[in-house]
């Protein structure tokens, strides 16, 4: 069963997102602080976890770049509509979308759906032949169906929202993909989702693969980014 771990410091919001996912399905802990999300994540770790900003004891931001430093389970952000500044943040550190309060339980087991199949994506090339379970360019292999990353072998911790974006590159090198096309490669829903936050990605994708000594992406100013043709 797949396992949220929703994290807030009202009452009432962890017993409706409670009760809206443990009714479709999903396995629910939650957490009334960051820390102590962060010590139920080192005791069990979740498949998801959905992250108020706001809280006591360490804010959501905090906890996302700790967890971030950890690995790459998906984050949703809960916000207030006055917090633009700190969902575009949130997103920057990693996060994989966000609903803005008052949301619809409905509206957030929908992302919720939503983010997971992201985690297991059959999209593209994949999707297009079943049989295509793996895209390769020059030492970076990248598997589609384990949702994995590797550079001469050596695997490389990528958020849900990296990998897509940097599957959406290989799949077509030599093809220019614009920020708009990218953003509805790597997002279920994208009307909160900005060109800069696309460029942030594309940087930390890039620095984690520059580590391990291959960056195969180029900027293509005014328009947005390709992967360079394999040699």
């Amino acid at each position: 069963m797949t396992k949220i771990l929703v994290v807030d410091d009202e009452p009432h919001i962890l017993d409706v997102v409670r009760y809206a996912l443990e009714r479709e399905g999903f396995a629910v802990e939650t957490a009334r602080d960051g820390r102590a999300a962060l010590e139920q994540m080192a005791r069990a770790a979740a498949d998801l976890v959905v992250l108020d900003i706001l809280m006591p004891e360490m804010d959501g931001l905090s906890v996302c770049r700790t967890l971030r430093q950890q690995g790459s389970v998906p984050i949703i952000f809960l916000t207030s509509r006055s917090d633009e500044v700190d969902r575009v943040v949130g997103l920057e550190l990693g996060g994989d979308d966000y609903v803005t309060k008052p949301f619809s339980p409905r509206e957030l087991v929908s992302r919720v759906r939503a983010v997971l199949r992201r985690a297991r994506p059959t999209t593209g090339a994949a999707q297009a032949d079943p049989q295509l379970c793996s895209v390769q360019h020059g030492p970076i292999e990248v598997d589609v169906e384990r949702h994995q990353v590797r550079v001469a072998g050596r695997e490389v911790a990528l958020t849900v929202t990296e990998f897509n974006l940097l599957l959406a590159l290989l799949e077509r090198p030599g093809r220019v993909l614009s920020r708009d096309q990218l953003i509805d490669r790597a997002y279920a829903f994208d009307n909160h989702v900005t060109e800069r936050t696309i460029d942030t990605h594309v940087r930390r994708i890039r620095a984690k693969l520059r580590e391990l000594g291959a960056d195969p992406i180029e900027t293509v100013h005014g328009v947005g980014y390709k992967a360079r043709e394999a040699r």
